[in-house]
């Protein structure tokens, strides 16, 4: 079953359940992926990368949204939009532990033949193909920096 089916799915579970928080939430991706779709056309589906693009991008909006609540004194909108990203990273594919991302590091820079700090274009390049979805693409820089100034 793709995203956006077990996303329908779980909205439906939520609910009969009663669960406020991700019924709220299901629904709203639900309406981006019907937003998505509309954009992209009526004859070809949305495509498992491009839902979890989209699914990503929610995160990520919530962090900030949740980093400026903080910043401005808003601890309680804070927490609902971390709330929020809990549930949305339910649909995302497990993230990378920092040995299984320093050894993809390790064989990228090897691959782009990264010997040093100026190679960095190099193994970014290298890199992120391999992690694509599974590492932030700051958390893999910082990794592949890492890397380089220890050589």
């Amino acid at each position: 079953m793709g995203l956006v089916a077990t996303v329908a799915a779980d909205l439906l579970a939520a609910m009969k359940a009663r669960d406020e928080l991700k019924l709220s939430v299901l629904r709203m991706l639900k309406a981006e992926f019907q937003k998505a779709q509309a954009d992209k056309g009526r004859a070809s589906e949305l495509t498992e990368e491009e839902a979890l693009a989209l699914v990503r991008r929610l995160v990520k909006q919530r962090k900030e949204a949740a980093e400026q609540y903080e910043a401005a004194g808003a601890p309680d909108r804070a927490k609902e939009e971390l709330s929020e990203i809990s549930v949305l990273e339910f649909y995302l594919p497990a993230q990378l532990g920092d040995d299984e991302l320093d050894a993809l590091v390790r064989s990228a820079a090897e691959k782009a033949a990264a010997a040093s700090p100026k190679d960095m274009g190099k193994l970014m390049s290298a890199l992120m193909p391999l992690v694509a979805g599974r590492a932030d693409g700051k958390r893999a820089k910082d990794r592949a920096t890492k890397y380089l100034t220890s050589l």
